[in-house]
């Protein structure tokens, strides 16, 4: 197991935002009092609109993105298959009948997933770190997984034989032409009561053939954006979270608003965005489609083109 040095977000024993307080994870106060807030209601299942396109003939430097849910993607690109946190279980839970239930089914099945060469695991929460899911991919394509510090000791148990557990700035080199670097972020990580911030939790630069594609993991706004496009340039495309944000007193510091979403991505400078974090499981409070209205507004309001700040249809294909 690797041992990570302290720093300006490790004191020895747990990791911390240095953009927030030292203890900036959710006391159990205020996690109870956020689950009294009143939520609007959701539907019971909604029907997917669109069909993935994961066999289209790519020009070398194409990217193609799949939506799955929540903060699954499928990136295709330089000849390979990469997953973002994926998610297959019905729940995003550590229990099989309590907890967050999907209400729609992925965008992509299991059964259809091309061989995946890649997974990029941002940080623990049941709703990005399933294990089910996980133990899946292992047995059907043994992939490479990239991971949080810490976070390995989930990933060993499963078989896994090529695991890298990075800290912020880290990077992993594939072959001539993909690169990846684990970048900050601002949220916190637990799977249970006593492990909150006993690993780390950050986003995905993935570089090939001078093009970079930006997953932002789970994150509140803050200066890191800038930090990544000042350290490793402005991505082709980011997919940025849009979703969990209500109520604002509870989630502001590790989830973005629409809002904020839209200045993280002036902030990297991103030429394309991908909202994501929305429409699958019931988190928080805000209704089904308040973050694509939301999104919409906000757009309006810093007078940037819709066109440059989209989201996609669970199994809606983009290739860029």
């Amino acid at each position: 197991m690797r041992k990570f040095p302290r720093s300006d977000h490790f004191d020895g024993r747990r990791f911390f935002n240095p953009t927030l307080p030292r203890r900036s994870a959710p006391s159990r106060r205020s996690v109870l009092r956020m689950m009294r807030e009143p939520r609007s209601p959701w539907p019971a299942w909604v029907e997917n609109k669109a069909s993935p396109r994961l066999d289209e003939a790519l020009r070398p430097d194409d990217v193609a993105i799949t939506f799955v849910n929540h903060a699954t993607f499928l990136i295709q690109t330089c000849g390979k298959a990469i997953l973002t946190d994926p998610v297959w279980s019905e729940r995003a839970s550590p229990f099989r009948r309590f907890g967050p239930k999907r209400v729609r089914a992925p965008g992509v099945a299991f059964e259809l997933l091309p061989a995946v060469d890649l997974v990029l695991l941002s940080h623990n929460h049941y709703d990005h770190l399933d294990v089910a899911t996980l133990a899946r991919l292992r047995h059907r394509f043994a992939p490479t997984v990239l991971a949080a510090a810490g976070d390995g000791r989930l990933l060993r148990p499963l078989g896994f034989q090529r695991i890298h557990e990075l800290d912020w700035w880290d990077e992993v080199r594939f072959d001539d032409t993909l690169k990846v670097t684990f970048v900050p972020a601002q949220h916190f990580s637990a799977r249970g009561l006593f492990d909150q911030r006993k690993s780390l939790w950050g986003g995905y630069v993935i570089e090939s053939r001078g093009r970079r594609v930006y997953f932002s993991g789970d994150t509140g706004y803050a200066s890191h954006f800038a930090d990544i496009k000042a350290r490793l340039g402005s991505p082709a495309i980011a997919m940025l979270g849009i979703g969990a944000y209500e109520p604002r007193w509870f989630m502001q510091p590790v989830h973005m608003n629409p809002a904020e979403a839209v200045r993280a991505h002036r902030d990297v400078g991103s030429a394309h965005s991908i909202g994501m974090h929305f429409g699958t499981f019931q988190l928080t409070t805000e209704a089904l489609d308040q973050p694509k209205a939301d999104l919409k507004r906000a757009l309006a309001d810093s007078g940037i083109p819709e066109s440059e700040f989209v989201t996609l249809h669970e199994g809606e294909t983009r290739i860029y």
